[in-house]
């Protein structure tokens, strides 16, 4: 239930004066230096449900003893927010992971709406997949605000979302483990952007940042491929975000781009993962979307970094002047980096052990 904006404004205003005093109050030497023995990961993502790539990257994770999740986070991206965090949620109770916290994020993109979203397909052509303003369909029945959330097939989740929200809760984590968070971004960067506004220590006091998306030359896969897989949604939703993270201090970034769409989610191997029925997989099974391992790739090289084969090191930002260009990734070589603009360096992954990855997943989906 959305509070009233006296009493929302209110818990925000504590929130972030607790925020502030956590940033205040010194760090001993030991929790500066000492090093988790599980490596600690946030997600944040736009968790489309039942299934799919979104739903379907937590495994890599949730089954990786090395890795402890402090907690997911969501945003409106490919559904709405609500529904979303209620299809992880339940999914967190059918594998059995109730415990870990969800932290519902930012409802709307910073700039970007419907009708601009409109304007901008009148303009330049039709964008393939709109998420939560129309899917693969058109978007002139797009709803302009959140609706209420409709009934689940998977059935409704029985535990309640976190109280705090999306980025307040990453801010708290990253300081209660200052240089030892790595933020998993799978989505639109939203809520990353809104952390970054309300404190502009969070990038730098986190580990390292790990996301999907950042697509490249795709101009000719969008003619000779699959427009939709061609197509950078998580960026395109919510540039200004996108542009906020990416110029923001993190330690390193990692990017899981046009790499991400080199491993498919097959009939057939689903059914390799169904061959040890269980919860999860009779969920996962059910609710299969014969799409690219987006998500999933992304958070298996998050939890093993050793999945990367070849990498290239570029200067990377997202364009958000009002054009055909809008919401695009760009990439320079070091010498030719606009300092101006104060963009970072980032490794583009570009090649990963693709064999291990299908191996580990199908043995991570049946240990849940």
């Amino acid at each position: 239930m959305r509070l009233p904006i006296s009493l929302s404004a209110l818990r925000i205003t504590t929130a972030v004066a607790s925020v502030l005093a956590l940033l205040s109050t010194p760090v001993s030497r030991a929790q500066a230096e000492g090093a988790s023995e599980q490596a600690l990961v946030i997600e944040d993502n736009d968790f489309l449900g039942p299934g799919g790539s979104d739903i379907q990257s937590v495994i890599p994770l949730l089954a990786n003893p090395h890795i402890k999740v402090l907690g997911f986070t969501v945003s409106t991206g490919d559904d709405w927010e609500n529904a979303e965090s209620a299809h992880l949620r339940r999914f967190l109770e059918i594998a059995h992971k109730s415990d870990i916290p969800v932290a519902d994020g930012a409802i709307y993109p910073l700039i970007n709406t419907v009708a601009l979203m409109k304007l901008r397909e009148q303009e330049f052509g039709r964008i393939p997949w709109k998420g939560a303003w129309g899917g693969l369909g058109s978007i002139d029945k797009a709803a302009e605000t959140q609706p209420a959330l409709p009934k689940l097939p998977e059935g409704a989740p029985k535990t309640a979302a976190a109280s705090e929200s999306a980025a307040l809760f990453m801010i708290r984590m990253v300081h209660e483990h200052p240089h030892q968070v790595t933020i998993f971004e799978a989505g639109p960067m939203t809520n990353l952007a809104l952390a970054i506004r309300l404190d502009p220590t969070f990038a730098a006091t986190a580990k390292q940042l790990v996301f999907m998306g950042g697509l490249l030359d795709t101009n000719m896969m969008s003619i000779t491929g699959n427009a939709d897989f061609a197509s950078d949604f998580n960026m395109i939703f919510d540039p200004e975000a996108a542009h906020i993270t990416l110029t923001a201090p993190w330690a390193n970034i990692t990017v899981v781009g046009n790499i991400s769409n080199d491993v498919m989610m097959t009939k057939d191997y689903m059914a390799k993962i169904n061959q040890k029925p269980t919860a999860v997989t009779s969920y996962l099974s059910k609710y299969y979307s014969p799409l690219p391992m987006w998500d999933e790739m992304a958070a298996a090289i998050t939890a093993d970094p050793s999945l990367i084969q070849q990498s290239v090191k570029a200067y990377m930002d997202i364009d958000i002047s009002k054009g055909i260009h809008y919401g695009h990734a760009h990439v320079w070589p070091k010498d030719l980096a606009p300092r101006a603009m104060h963009v970072r360096e980032v490794t583009i992954v570009q090649k990963i052990d693709a064999d291990r990855f299908l191996t580990s997943f199908v043995q991570q989906a049946q240990s849940l």
